[in-house]
């Protein structure tokens, strides 16, 4: 007699026809499937371990998230952007130009057509665009890393290739590459991917002194990309700034890394069909992570990089 599906063939099978459902039927896979870094799957925990303590960086692990900056907290306390106010993703590499800054720095808010926007500016003394292009590279090897960003909220991280130890520039180690994470935005588990992508392919100006960081966002389980995020740093007097920017519920399809997805499952999956269509309540909240992480990691990043940068 044969035996039915495992849980975990049900669950993925579910996020796959969720996928479909919600995006339709994909005519050409865009990347090829990677194969994960790890030969086994890591676990998601709150937190430190006992463990994480005694890795060369634990003194920069913090119990909580620094407190949020004021900016970012009034917005997060107000409403949503005016839907006419809201910028297309069009605009995006015009948005993100080396000078200039535009009339939404910070704030939130979904357009007509469903698509939901995040912009966060962060200001960060003392640090550099080269510090973020490191931190990019190195960050995803291990969930300890990747809790130095926000305690609070990240649970783990992988990688699709682990190029630490390459002896290439720290951008060329996560551009091409992507990151599985698990983290809280605001009170929902998401399992994300992360495909980091060339900004000067797609459009951006960006001069030698900063940088802007673009990722495809999707599911670490089911072969859906969710929209775009893009992290600029430049510099200003006393150090740099970074103008994060989310657009959301643009879909697509990629490749699954099988093993990656069999991970998440194993993890405990949070797939819920809901999630492929995200709202105002996760704009909002998404807002309030980005302005939380990015605030708190610039807060010891100049020393961290002094001590295990390139």
């Amino acid at each position: 007699m044969s035996r039915g599906p495992t849980r975990r063939q049900v669950m993925v099978g579910a996020a796959v026809a969720a996928t479909v459902a919600v995006v339709g039927p994909a005519t050409k896979a865009i990347a090829a499937p990677a194969t994960g870094s790890g030969d086994e799957c890591g676990e998601r925990y709150q937190g430190y371990r006992d463990a994480d303590r005694d890795r060369p960086y634990a003194r920069y692990m913090a119990d909580r998230t620094s407190p949020t900056p004021v900016v970012v907290a009034d917005a997060h306390a107000g409403p949503a952007l005016a839907v006419d106010s809201v910028p297309g993703f069009d605009s995006i590499t015009t948005d993100l130009a080396p000078t200039g800054y535009s009339a939404i720095e910070t704030g939130y808010g979904r357009r007509a057509d469903g698509t939901t926007f995040v912009a966060v500016r962060t200001v960060m003394p003392r640090v550099t665009a080269a510090m973020w292009d490191w931190w990019f590279g190195w960050h995803s090897t291990e969930a300890a890393r990747y809790k130095l960003w926000h305690p609070d909220a990240h649970l783990y991280a992988d990688l699709a290739e682990d190029r630490t130890a390459l002896d290439i520039p720290d951008k060329a180690k996560y551009v091409g590459n992507t990151t599985f994470v698990d983290e809280y935005v605001g009170p929902k588990l998401q399992q994300l991917s992360i495909g980091f992508r060339d900004p000067i392919a797609h459009g951006f100006v960006v001069p030698p002194e900063q940088t802007i960081v673009l990722g495809r966002v999707g599911s670490s389980i089911a072969p859906v990309d969710l929209g775009w995020l893009a992290h600029q740093v430049r510099p200003v007097d006393g150090g740099a700034e970074m103008r994060s920017r989310f657009y959301l519920n643009l879909r697509g399809l990629h490749v699954p890394d099988v093993k990656q997805a069999a991970c998440a499952v194993r993890r405990g999956a949070s797939v819920d069909p809901t999630d492929l269509v995200l709202g105002l309540d996760l704009a909002r909240d998404l807002m309030l992570h980005c302005g939380q992480e990015m605030n708190h990691l610039a807060g010891f990043l100049p020393e961290l990089y002094d001590e295990f940068g390139s």
